[in-house]
């Protein structure tokens, strides 16, 4: 697995955020989807942004908050932040 299996947990148990229907059932399935959309895993909020930033996203005038609840940010229970691209 490349990703941690607590990120694969949050994942599988988020992935409503951003996607309609679920694109992985199980830890295997959502360890090989993330690894195919290269999936990012920030550390802090300073990567998020910057993150967005050097792939096209307008983040000016955002808050911290708002950039944050985008649905292709997953909160992390470490405190570090999984990005997925939609």
């Amino acid at each position: 697995m490349n990703y941690k299996k607590e990120y694969l947990e949050t994942f599988l148990k988020h992935q409503g955020q951003l996607f309609d229907e679920p694109v992985a059932q199980t830890l295997e399935e959502a360890d090989e989807f993330l690894d195919e959309c290269m999936a990012f895993v920030a550390s802090n909020y300073r990567q998020v942004k910057q993150y967005f930033e050097e792939n096209g996203g307008d983040t000016a005038g955002m808050s911290k908050e708002e950039l944050l609840a985008q649905a292709e940010v997953f909160a992390m229970p470490d405190g570090k932040y999984l990005i997925v691209e939609g």
